[in-house]
C-alpha cells in the first residue's frame, strides 16, 4: 500500500518509478565515485581536476535527492541503500590506491558516458507515461553530458582531437 496516491496508472508508475529509482542509483554511485578519485588524484593537473570532481559530486547529490523526492511524490518509495546501490551499478569499480590525474580523467569519462546512455534511454521511457518526470531526467542528463565534455576537454590536446 502507497501513502501516497499516484496520478499514474499502475502500468505507467511502474515504468516510471524503475527510471527514477535507475536514476537515483546512478546519481548517488556517481558521487561516491567522484569522491572515491577525489580523494586520491594525484599528479600535475590535481588542483583543477580535484576541484573539477566536486563539482561533479555536488550535481550528482542534488539530482539524486531530485530523484529520489519525484519517486516519494508518485508514492514509489526510493532506495539509495549502500547495497542496492552497489548490486545496482553499471559503474565499473575504482582502482584503489593513488590515481594518476590522466587515469582520474579517463574513469570520469568512462563512469559518465556510462551513466548517461541510461540516462538517455529513461529518457525515451518515460516520455509518454510522464513528462514531469521526463523533464528531470533531462535536467540531470544535461548536467551530466556538460561534466563529460569537460573531462573529455581535460583529456585532449588541441592539436590532437
Amino acid at each position: 500500500m502507497s501513502v501516497v496516491k499516484s496520478p499514474l496508472s499502475d502500468a505507467d508508475l511502474k515504468v516510471v518509478g524503475e527510471a527514477l529509482q535507475g536514476a537515483l542509483i546512478d546519481a548517488v554511485d556517481l558521487s561516491l565515485v567522484a569522491k572515491q578519485v577525489h580523494w586520491n588524484v594525484v599528479g600535475p593537473r590535481f588542483r583543477s581536476i580535484h576541484l573539477q570532481l566536486d563539482e561533479v559530486v555536488a550535481t550528482a547529490r542534488q539530482h539524486s535527492d531530485v530523484m529520489a523526492e519525484r519517486a516519494s511524490a508518485l508514492g514509489v518509495t526510493p532506495d539509495g541503500r549502500a547495497s542496492t546501490v552497489a548490486s545496482s551499478t553499471a559503474i565499473k569499480n575504482v582502482p584503489t590506491g593513488w590515481i594518476k590525474d590522466d587515469e582520474a580523467v579517463q574513469i570520469m569519462v568512462d563512469a559518465l558516458v556510462v551513466v548517461i546512455g541510461r540516462m538517455r534511454e529513461r529518457i525515451e521511457t518515460t516520455d509518454k507515461p510522464d513528462p514531469v518526470s521526463q523533464d528531470l531526467l533531462i535536467a540531470l542528463t544535461a548536467d551530466l553530458e556538460k561534466h563529460a565534455w569537460m573531462f573529455q576537454a581535460e583529456s585532449r590536446q588541441a592539436d590532437n582531437p
